[in-house]
């Protein structure tokens, strides 16, 4: 089956060119991390299973699992595939999009990318196969993706060479001796080959790529951006680092492993976004239980590179929720296609009775609020209430909230409606 598989991609090579370059090493990155970032450079070997719908399928190879080769599924599209301009060599930016726990790839996500006029490119972490996308058979248009459903969940396929799946076992209880059985170090392995696999398709201009994952997808989206520096940007969206600390629902699973120090070391993304130099964009919102603000604050303040922030107040937790934001497509698009950069806020301070922060903005702010919460307690049951702030030409003022204020922000609206905020300050205001 393996000798099958290698003529398989021999047959499917015209399609691509040689990746120009490869990943440069940060001297910032542990020397324990486990990964090979000159092997996961190469090309890997990949074939197509259906390579005529507008969303594309293809397999390709993974890093072995208990010593056995795994494969990974992955969907593909791009404005070509949809029926959009067929366009020449190196045309269309690129971007990877990483699911999170419990999901796929998946088909829409792909398809609101190519139509936003990428090449995407969705794989699964899972060791699975979700089912297909149903299209409109007279005009192509896509109608359903079957993998967000709970009922065609059931029906995805595992894989004849299938890697780890994505539950907590595979997360954290695996960890100790040999890495091949980590289900993280085969998430970044597979993300990292899907872009070098992205980048050397023939209508990808593998200059102008870029990634955004969910929940562990943005965990892993954190990993892959402080390894992997060939992307232009990177929007985690939910995940963080420092998932040992604070209340994240994910440090009874940490500190029960049988190597807690170990997993922290290897895989919490704490250890590797100091290394980070790709431009990347935190989405979040103020009471996520997975990734609570007190570990999301210190994951970004880790990263020395260009960062924008957005935490918005009632956000919630799901993959449509996680890529919904209009401003997702904005942050890429002023990195890959020379749109207008969203609004970079600086560091709140306090000035005598009053709050303030500076920003520079290419498109106009509209309006800012402070907001703030006087609670105590778990972070994600907090109640946020909100003062109207004023905007003048390079800063933004506000009076004090009220005594007691805990935890305080920033936010601004530019007259796209697009929401950027200031860093978080966990500081009590008396």
């Amino acid at each position: 089956m393996r000798f099958i598989l290698s003529c398989l991609c021999l047959s499917v090579l015209t399609w691509t060119l040689p990746a120009v370059d490869k990943i440069g090493r940060s001297p910032e990155l542990p020397d324990t991390m486990p990964w090979d970032l000159i092997q996961l450079s190469e090309v890997p070997e990949f074939r197509w299973e259906d390579e005529k719908s507008p969303i594309r399928s293809l397999i390709y190879t993974g890093e072995n699992y208990l010593g056995e080769p795994t494969e990974v599924f992955a969907f593909y599209a791009s404005p070509e595939t949809i029926g959009g301009n067929v366009a020449g060599e190196r045309e269309y930016p690129g971007i990877v999009l990483v699911h999170g726990g419990g999901g796929t790839a998946f088909a829409e996500w792909v398809w609101l990318w190519a139509n936003r006029g990428y090449a995407a490119f969705a794989m699964d972490l899972s060791g699975h196969r979700p089912v297909a996308p149903l299209f409109d058979k007279e005009t192509g248009e896509f109608l359903e993706d079957r993998g967000l459903s709970a009922e065609f969940r059931k029906q995805r396929k595992r894989l004849d060479f299938a890697g780890p799946d994505q539950g907590r076992d595979q997360k954290f209880g695996s960890i100790g001796g040999e890495t091949d059985d980590d289900w993280p170090f085969h998430a970044i392995a597979a993300v990292i080959r899907g872009h070098t696999l992205l980048r050397s398709f023939r209508e990808v201009d593998h200059a102008r790529t870029a990634i955004t994952g969910i929940s562990w997808g943005g965990y892993t989206t954190c990993i892959a951006a402080s390894i992997d520096n060939r992307f232009a940007a990177a929007v985690p969206v939910y995940g963080c680092g420092f998932l040992h600390e604070g209340e994240s629902v994910q440090k009874p699973a940490i500190e029960d492993a049988e190597f807690p120090e170990e997993w922290v070391k290897l895989y919490d993304p704490s250890s590797y976004l100091g290394a980070c130099r790709v431009p990347i964009f935190f989405v979040n919102g103020d009471r996520d239980i997975h990734y609570p603000l007190d570990s999301y604050v210190k994951s970004y303040s880790l990263v020395k590179g260009p960062r924008t922030i957005r935490i918005e107040v009632g956000m919630g937790h799901s993959h449509r929720a996680g890529w919904a934001p209009e401003e997702i497509g904005l942050f890429v698009d002023s990195r890959c296609k020379n749109g207008d950069a969203l609004a970079i806020v600086g560091k709140p301070e306090r000035n005598g009775k009053s709050v303030e922060v500076t920003y520079q903005a290419v498109v106009p702010l509209k309006s800012a609020k402070l907001n703030y919460t006087l609670d105590e307690g778990p972070l994600a049951k907090r109640v946020w209430k909100s003062i109207v702030a004023k905007v003048t030409d390079d800063k933004i003022t506000c009076g004090l909230p009220p005594k007691g204020t805990k935890i305080w922000l920033f936010s601004t609206i530019d007259e796209r409606d697009a929401e950027v905020t200031s860093e978080v300050v966990f500081e009590k205001l008396e």
